[in-house]
């Protein structure tokens, strides 16, 4: 039963059963994957996510230059995607229908610490192909980043990075970030780390998509080229 005074229990018990979690006999040398490099910052005011705009075809054929890789799924809420493009984008609408049927049934917004531990949820016991997304947000407790693994564990930092990319734009942003740094401050970070890592891994590349995201709501831009988004 749902305790709201503790944060660990999963709201989502009575109503979200398990799922198999079988392959089918996928070939994974022909999924289309975003490759990709994904980061997240938070700050006292909100929470920027910065993506490539890139997905490969086996990790050798650039299938796409101008994929989307942050929606919305909350109403101060986003998530990245990261790994198999059909397994996100199902993710991405599995997680988005029950952040909204919770705000139906409880006529308030799902926390981001429990929309974080329903992703986890659903990653491992869903039959989601090789993601590791990051669920960002904004609540009455603040900025919050979290980092979601294909087997459902769910970790928060202040700042954090997924995908191929992610050892060069680590990089990038240790050192550098504050979390007393503003949203301006933050949202360039993020594009230099992006960059940092399109320059170097093969999976990313192709511009940025930046989603600024406050207590008033989340805001996404694509751009084609770093320098535009700055």
């Amino acid at each position: 039963m749902f305790d709201p005074e503790n944060r660990l229990t999963d709201a989502y018990e009575p109503e979200v059963g398990n799922l198999p979690n079988e392959d089918g006999g996928r070939d994974e040398e022909n999924v289309v994957k975003t490759g990709t490099t994904t980061v997240g910052l938070s700050t006292e005011d909100g929470v920027i996510i910065a993506t490539d705009r890139r997905a490969s075809l086996g990790g050798r054929f650039v299938s796409n230059k101008q994929v989307q890789k942050v929606e919305q799924i909350h109403p101060t809420a986003a998530m990245t995607l990261v790994g198999s493009v059909g397994g996100a984008q199902s993710f991405i609408r599995s997680l988005r229908a029950e952040a909204d049927l919770y705000e139906v049934r409880r006529d308030e917004p799902l926390s981001i610490h429990a929309l974080a531990t329903l992703a986890g949820n659903f990653a491992r016991g869903g039959p989601y192909f090789a993601i590791n997304p990051i669920v960002g947000g904004v609540d009455e407790e603040g900025s919050h980043v979290y980092s979601v693994d294909p087997a459902g564990g769910v970790l928060q930092d202040d700042y954090t990075v997924t995908g191929s990319g992610t050892m060069v734009a680590t990089g990038t942003i240790e050192g550098q970030y504050d979390p007393e740094m503003s949203l301006e401050e933050a949202r360039n970070l993020a594009i230099r780390a992006v960059n940092a890592a399109a320059e170097r891994d093969t999976g990313s590349g192709n511009g940025v998509v930046l989603a600024e995201i406050t207590d008033e709501g989340v805001e996404i831009d694509a751009f084609d080229d770093y320098e535009s988004a700055e």
